[in-house]
């Protein structure tokens, strides 16, 4: 009777011993991914209206723009700061100012260079976990998912990229390795820029 209290005793310490955090399970690597600053921040779009080089006013984002109505172009002659020629005038259709009113930031009113908010990472799933010891690599796909009609459109098909991770594990449990960390593995501020497209 005594040598089972013992043992019951013994298993209650080791699970106040360990944390949910000490072992690395997918539930957790995704808990650590989704919730960190580098993978909520953003995808931005900075939209230039007034004089506007070619190679800007024909690049795809424009282009969409266009297509959907929502800016316009007019050949203008090019300012000293905006080259090559030929460069366009970029003004807003009455309906795009009804769908970049509420995008725009007070303090942009007014300016010709707007930092449009499109998306957000939505992370799909953990792919796999590879661990040695105190050090993991885990491999996730993840997507951007529109915040507004901007971001629709400019981020049309869904497409997923698939990245990877280290993780290491500390005395208070598993953490994402940061930039500033040995090469013990990828940060994911690196693995979000190396990401692949998922065929």
């Amino acid at each position: 009777m005594m040598r089972r209290l013992s043992l019951i005793l013994a298993a209650m310490c080791l699970c106040v011993a360990c944390s949910p955090r000490d072992f690395l399970t997918r539930r957790l690597a995704a808990a650590l991914i989704a919730g960190s600053d580098t993978f909520t921040v953003p995808q931005t779009f900075l939209l230039r209206t007034g004089p506007v080089a070619n190679k800007d006013f024909s690049s795809p984002q424009y282009l969409v723009l266009q297509h959907r109505g929502w800016i316009i172009g007019n050949l203008t002659s090019c300012p000293a700061d905006v080259a090559p020629p030929p460069c366009w005038e970029v003004t807003f259709t009455p309906l795009g100012v009804d769908t970049f009113h509420d995008l725009i930031r007070g303090s942009e009113t007014g300016k010709q260079v707007y930092n449009i908010p499109t998306a957000r990472r939505e992370l799909v799933s953990i792919t796999g976990i590879s661990k040695e010891g105190n050090i993991a690599d885990v491999e996730f796909t993840w997507r951007w998912a529109p915040q507004n009609e901007v971001g629709s459109a400019l981020n049309v098909g869904g497409l997923q990229y698939k990245s990877s991770v280290g993780m290491k594990h500390y005395d208070d449990g598993w953490r994402l390795v940061d930039g500033s960390a040995p090469r013990t593995g990828q940060s994911l501020d690196d693995a979000l820029k190396s990401a692949e497209p998922v065929p």
